[in-house]
């Protein structure tokens, strides 16, 4: 039995997925199988993996049914105690999986995640996502993670390594990422996340990328799968909900409480121009004026760069636990 099995769901992805198996193969970490889940390639993804000639490759070919259930069948037909997911389109780098199975076990965690470079295929990087870049790469701790949660998926699905256990979560199918999904479907089943602290892969974007071209990974399909989680775990018992956030971002979260039936007691902002007037029938304060946390929910939405990092040690000082009674959104 292998201690990682690495699965890569394909589709169509002949021009790279020699260069995303070899990644793995010449990795420093060689006890390893890697599993080729082609999704009903109608390209010559299949033949490539199966000229490969390395005993550690299996390919697995089943009708095109989309990446969840390609998923799904690769965690099935695997051996390891340990999983790692890895994309057909993206490469890793030589230490990641030695580096992730050591960080899990020192730590005892469930799911290691890594930093992330995103570029082209040129390898030059993509401008307009590296804001991204940057705060995905700063989500590490396990506490950090679950903070940030529901402002998006805070582990690059292709650097994810975990224990099988949260792989059999299952990946769902529907008009969601399924990825984003099962890591917040994790978080609420207890599992303990962290990252390793150095890149461990390239993430490499284009126009054939399913974030790129599927619905499922818009903006609003992240949207409709976070209110979603937020409604059915930390929200559940909850009839009250406070909001950090009286603009842009705010106001369409203060929205959805009140059409939610949440009754939200204040909204913190820092323009002088919107303390003490209403909003939605909401009183607006400034942050000076939050009492103590009483076990109230508190929603933090705001967009500006560096924004939460200031909020964060406020809300502590009154006795907020970020990640367990109050989350950032976006």
């Amino acid at each position: 039995m292998p201690e990682v099995s690495v699965i890569i769901p394909a589709f169509n992805a002949a021009e790279t997925v020699r260069r995303a198996i070899n990644s793995i193969l010449n990795g420093m970490h060689d006890d390893l199988e890697c599993l080729v889940v082609d999704d009903g390639s109608t390209d010559h993804t299949p033949d490539i993996v199966d000229g490969i000639e390395d005993d550690r490759v299996r390919l697995i070919r089943v009708e095109h049914q989309g990446v969840a259930a390609a998923m799904n069948r690769g965690v099935a037909e695997s051996r390891a105690p340990l999983i790692a997911r890895m994309d057909a389109d993206d490469r890793s780098y030589p230490h990641r999986i030695e580096s992730q199975v050591d960080r899990l076990k020192s730590e005892r965690l469930d799911v290691v995640g890594g930093l992330v470079r995103i570029v082209d295929a040129h390898n030059r990087p993509i401008e307009s996502l590296q804001r991204y870049e940057r705060w995905v790469n700063s989500c590490r701790t396990h506490d950090e993670i679950c903070a940030n949660r529901f402002v998006e998926s805070p582990i690059v699905n292709p650097t994810a390594l975990a224990r099988r256990e949260v792989f059999e979560l299952g990946c769902r199918a529907g008009d969601f990422p399924e990825d984003y999904d099962l890591w917040l479907r994790a978080v609420a089943a207890g599992f303990r996340f962290g990252k390793v602290s150095e890149v461990v892969l390239d993430w490499i974007d284009g126009p054939h990328r399913l974030t790129r071209s599927d619905d499922r990974y818009t903006f609003a399909a992240f949207d409709r799968c976070r209110r979603e989680h937020l409604l059915n775990g930390p929200l559940l018992d909850s009839k009250k909900c406070n909001l950090w956030g009286a603009g842009q971002s705010g106001k369409p979260w203060l929205r959805w409480l009140v059409e939610n039936g949440f009754e939200v007691g204040f909204v913190v902002d820092v323009s002088s121009r919107k303390i003490g007037h209403t909003i939605h029938g909401v009183k607006v304060i400034a942050h000076e004026e939050i009492s103590s946390c009483e076990g109230e929910p508190m929603l933090i939405a705001v967009g500006a760069a560096g924004a939460r990092k200031q909020i964060e040690p406020v809300l502590i000082q009154k006795g907020y636990r970020i990640g367990m009674d109050a989350w950032f959104v976006a």
